[in-house]
């Protein structure tokens, strides 16, 4: 876990430098009347937390049988550890290579990871944030396989050019001992063998090796007579190899589809050649060729027949068909299809001894994109529960918000809802992967996380206590037709692929309303409930948003602009008033341009929606003359106004969903009043940003993906941010528009001559305007169902460089007036229980006193943020947050009790803010933008918490609270717990035959320093691994000491322990002569005078 030294800005300095400046006007409060701020610098640290997701890129795994850890290697050098539920841990190489091999020394706590660039690493997992003791980097050779054998400390390490060194794990150091691949075959090829691609020692007889080579030459070599015992030669090469474990037979899996099976002790031929996937030819021929069989584990059982399980194989005339893993016991064969690629496979066995009956119980599978486990006790081989949060990419994800400190009740209704969509069919038994502990977790408040996808879906997760479970998933996509084939494919669509893709939420927690905006200009409400209900018609509300540039350059000259509107669904300009309940009949023909026509056509028959979220309303915009609708921009809902507002880059549109009316449809030009001096007339285009909205996320995160989704708020198609906010380029006119980019409901003072509080909502462009739009309610109850909303624009509030990101509400305390909302109650519920439960939630402070300030609205836009006193509309305060860069998240957070402002910049810095004085509390460089998709996912959200989708498939978690990193050790789960090994099989019978205990003994005689001498150094460099070396030797010890501690109790028998008894006996004798001649000195110089000596 990083952790980051900070840029500390020290309080209250008066000297501030010019790109940070905190002005104060005419009119502020003396310094004395200033509302006090307890937020210090010292209040604010950056670090890493946790990772969750599926690893991207997977390239290996490795799995711990007695601690049951199992381990993912990346093709990013990233390591991720997963235990129980909950207990996950990432780490990384900091090289960045790939991951080709990973070997845990069993129940020690430690693990070996192969690195593509010729590294080994030790790693420490004994401690929470997992550490390497040492590297060892090799220059003249690379590494091609790696193995190392239970309980022993020798690693042996497999090369390109096919020799093999051994390594000691203990001290990381090179064994002089090496296998050269020219004496392992001698003459039994006439070229060189290729790579070793096998390595394992007889599970009887640990002196003796077996190796794999690429041409498929394996070699059986005693360790101790250096030399070959026997060569077994096949024409096809080798993929992978595995042993009986009574090493009297072994099995490979070779490039044409066909496994051998090998007597040790008859190398002349195959004992037995079958083909598993190939067709047997009548004639008695050679089955035709397979794809290569990548890899196959040959798995004993004491009560039946042996398990063989590999994958590939399949024939060449299966073109299409998806990776198979194959499950061979006895006569029976099951092919298991895979969703994604294979990667790796292991089979999980009750005992960590190779040389017992392996009594396989499962087999885990890593896919491309995916983390299986199969069943092997089980007819049909059903999978397990999957326990972990792997589903983040099922559908690439588009948005991403995050709520911390939620109502406690959601996350519980939530789930409850949530687990009635689980699938059957699912192992009984429970998640074998079961090791570490869970952390002792000090945060208490419920967290919930929001992703939108590509599909159309939408995910809740649980991420209290730095973990992460997938609560309720929502699918937007049922509320519309799907097209059936490619005749019948609208040809209205905006995007390409991924109609349904979801380009921005609004979400209240403590009404449960949810609205969405869908990358084909259509916004969703939904409530929640409890309760199954059938929607008979789909609600469906049709706008037609149009900006005629005629009316920008002359706009209308009258007074205030749309007065208070006296009639339900009347609009500023001429737009549909009457809420369709059906698609209007729109002119799509070949004769003229398309008009009147949404993107996606609502479903006409009836929709039965489970109990969870259910569509309220749908809202759609509709072609005009032959220009689709511009994708949305901008979006937010209000449950106590029962309002919902979004806009675009043609303007703004406020729907009353209980009425099922439009409301307004205005120009962002409309909303400056005559006299406004912020009234802008078109001119040259300027370049803006791509705020964090857009689904153009591919699986892999290439570039095709920009292409392939339209980027719903811009066409920023690579990195390096070309500033443009229109996804249609067609039109230069239109990057010129000024877009809605965010609102803010509250309550407050829309005029400066105002003295009580109303309903109003800002509204914030990507021009930099803020302005104020009043909204009249009608009393709650009937009435409020029946008297239209009245809305009037009360001209611009503040103007700031750079499109404004996000605005709040501050009382005369500086503390936090969130919107106002109406509490949950169930829409399906009968009437009595509604009005119980329909509580308003009590407005701000009703009236200002004359000439006083009561509010201070917190504005933030790209470049700057500014505070502003309400009613007078008095700017106190003014921050430029960056000069050379541009800000692309800003959030108004809660933090220690107050408030704060916490930014993320293009340029990589995370800066917070204090409130309302706009003091720089932390700025430092975290992350430098390197990908779209950070920019669009990376949120803020209470109590110091933050995140961002660090890859496709994985959601990076980060906290800005100092309080946070000092408890964070305590919170991270642990890897290691102390757990007995596993008593070895009776080794009577085998004693005669190997001579038991002594083959460790032979290892450290053969590989130690005495014996092989030095090895090169020109071979291979001994790197320490990072922190100071007294942590490094303590850990050192924890790990590696005690193999070494329980190799001395194990094997140090016989002609070690005589020793000792000589040597003991020698130096008892050696004491006994010393005491005598000191004794002896004694007596000769006792009586006598000190001038006599």
């Amino acid at each position: 876990m990083k952790k980051f030294k900070i840029r500390k800005v020290l309080d209250g300095l008066t000297a501030v430098s010019s790109s940070s400046s905190a002005t104060a006007q005419p009119g502020t409060p003396r310094e004395n009347d200033v509302v006090p701020e307890t937020l210090q610098s010292e209040h604010f640290q950056l670090c890493k937390t946790v990772r969750h997701g599926f690893p991207y890129q997977p390239s290996s795994m490795a799995f711990d049988p007695v601690q049951k850890i199992l381990a993912v290697g990346t093709q990013a050098g990233a390591l991720r550890l997963f235990g129980r539920a909950g207990v996950e841990c990432y780490c990384q190489h900091e090289s960045g290579a790939a991951v080709i091999q990973l070997q845990f020394l069993i129940n020690e706590g430690a693990l070996v990871s192969a690195l593509a660039d010729d590294s080994i690493h030790l790693w420490n997992l004994r401690q929470k944030i997992p550490a390497i003791l040492h590297s060892l980097k090799f220059n003249r050779e690379r590494i091609t396989y790696c193995h190392l054998p239970f309980q022993s400390k020798w690693l042996y390490i497999g090369t390109e050019r096919g020799n093999i060194h051994i390594v000691n794990v203990e001290s990381f150091t090179l064994s002089g001992y090496v296998i050269m691949w020219n004496k392992a075959i001698e003459l039994s090829t006439k070229t060189h063998p290729g790579p070793v691609v096998h390595i394992s020692d007889n599970p009887m007889d640990e002196g003796k090796l077996l190796i794999g080579f690429e041409c498929g030459v394996v070699v059986l070599w005693d360790l101790k007579c250096k030399k070959a015992d026997y060569r077994y030669n096949y024409d096809e090469a080798i993929h992978s190899v595995a042993w009986h474990h009574e090493g009297k037979q072994f099995v490979c899996s070779h490039s044409d589809g066909t496994l051998t099976t090998w007597n040790v002790r008859a190398p002349a031929k195959p004992a037995q050649i079958i083909t598993p996937h190939g067709k047997q030819p009548k004639d008695g021929k050679k089955p035709e060729p397979c794809k290569p069989i990548l890899k196959v584990e040959y798995k004993t059982t004491r009560a039946g027949d042996p398990f063989m399980v590999l994958s590939g194989g399949l024939s060449y005339d299966t073109v299409g068909r998806r990776a198979c893993l194959t499950v061979m016991h006895g006569k029976s064969t099951a092919v298991l299809e895979m969703d994604y690629p294979i990667v790796d496979f292991l089979t999980l066995c009750e005992t960590p001894y190779p040389n017992d009956f392996q009594e396989p119980y499962a087999v885990v599978v890593l896919l491309e994109r995916d983390l299986v486990l199969i069943d092997l006790g089980q007819i049909g081989y059903p999978i397990f529960e999957n326990p972990y949060p792997l589903t983040i990419h099922e559908s690439p994800v588009t948005c991403c918000e995050y709520f911390a400190d939620c109502p406690a009740e959601l996350v519980p209704a939530l789930y409850s809802i949530g687990s009635r969509q689980k699938r059957q069919g699912y192992s009984k038994k429970e998640w074998p992967i079961s090791g570490g502990n869970w952390g002792q977790g000090t945060q208490s408040y419920p967290e919930i996380i929001i992703t939108g996808h590509a599909d159309g879906s939408i995910k809740f997760w649980d991420a209290s206590a730095l973990m992460l479970q997938v609560l309720y998933k929502l699918k937007t996509a049922k509320v519309f037709e799907r097209a059936r084939g490619k005749e019948e494919k609208a040809n209205t669509d905006i995007v390409e692929e991924d109609p349904f893709a979801i380009q921005t939420l609004s979400w209240c927690p403590e009404s449960r309303m949810l609205c969405v905006a869908g990358v084909s200009a259509h916004v969703i409400v939904y409530r929640f409930s409890k309760q199954e209900v059938t929607t008979e018609v789909v609600q469906l509300l049709e706008v037609r948003m149009q900006c005629e540039f005629g009316e920008v350059d002359s706009p209308d000259p009258g007074g205030e602009h749309t007065p208070t509107l006296p009639t339900p669904g009347a609009s500023s300009s001429p737009q549909e008033t009457e809420p369709p309940t059906h698609p209007s009949v729109g002119s799509n023909s070949s004769d003229g341009p398309r008009d009147n026509i949404p993107c996606l056509q609502v479903r006409s028959s009836p929709l039965k929606q489970s109990p969870g979220y259910q569509v309220e309303l749908v809202i759609q915009l509709v072609w005009v003359s032959g220009e689709p609708p511009q994708p949305i921009t901008s979006l937010a809902i209000n449950s106590s106004y029962g309002l919902v507002v979004f806009g675009n880059s043609n303007g703004l549109a406020v729907v009353d969903y209980l009425q099922k009316t439009l409301l307004l449809n205005m120009g962002t030009s409309e909303l400056y009043s005559p006299s406004d001096p912020y009234q802008r007339q078109p001119h040259s285009p300027r370049k803006a940003r791509q705020p964090s909205g857009a689904p153009c996320d591919s699986n892999d995160g290439s570039n095709t993906s920009e292409d392939r989704c339209k980027s719903p708020t811009s066409d920023a198609k690579d990195n390096s941010f070309s500033r443009s906010r229109s996804s249609s380029v067609t039109s230069i006119d239109r990057e010129s528009r000024e877009a809605i980019s965010s609102f803010y409901f509250c309550e407050s003072f829309p005029r400066k001559t105002d003295s009580l509080v109303s309903p109003c909502v800002l509204v914030g462009t990507t021009q930099g305007s803020v302005m104020i739009v009043a909204l009249s309610l009608p009393p709650s109850g009937d009435q409020r169902l029946q008297q239209p909303v009245g809305i009037s624009s009360c001209g611009t509030l503040a103007r700031l460089k750079g499109g404004i990101l996000t605005m709040a509400l501050l009382d005369a305390t500086g503390a936090l007036l969130p919107p106002s909302y109406e509490s949950w109650y169930d829409p399906n519920a009968s009437d009595e229980e509604k009005e119980k439960s329909r509580r308003r939630r009590p407005a701000s402070p009703p009236s200002s006193q004359e000439g006083q300030d009561s509010h201070f609205a917190v504005l933030c836009s790209e470049k700057q943020a500014k505070v502003v006193a309400l009613p007078s509309q008095t700017r106190i305060y003014k921050h430029n947050i960056t000069e050379t860069s541009f800000v692309l998240r800003a959030d108004v957070v809660q933090m220690a009790g107050t408030n704060c402002i916490a930014c993320f910049c293009a340029n990589g810095h995370i800066m917070t803010l204090s409130l309302p004085s706009l003091r720089p509390l932390l700025d430092m460089n975290y992350l430098p933008l390197t990908d779209m998709r950070i920019a669009r996912t990376f949120c803020f959200s209470n109590q110091g918490q933050a995140l961002y989708l660090t890859s496709p498939t994985e959601i990076q978690r980060i906290t800005y609270s100092q309080e946070t990193c000092d408890n964070l050790q305590e919170m991270l789960s642990e890897l290691f717990t102390p757990v007995e090994t596993p008593e070895a099989p009776n080794r009577g019978f085998f004693k005669g035959l190997f001579g038991g205990g002594a083959q460790s003994l032979d290892r450290e005689d053969l590989f130690g320093e005495t014996a092989a001498g030095k090895a090169s150094r020109s071979l291979a460099q001994h790197i320490p691994g990072p922190g100071n070396m007294e942590g490094m030797k303590g850990a050192a010890s924890g790990v590696v000491g005690d193999l070494a501690r329980a190799r001395v109790a194990l094997d140090e028998r016989g002609q070690k322990l005589g020793e000792l008894e000589e040597r003991t006996a020698a130096m008892m004798a050696s004491a006994e002569s010393f005491s005598k001649h000191a004794h002896d000195m004694m007596l000769k110089y006792k009586d006598k005078k000190w001038y006599q000596l």
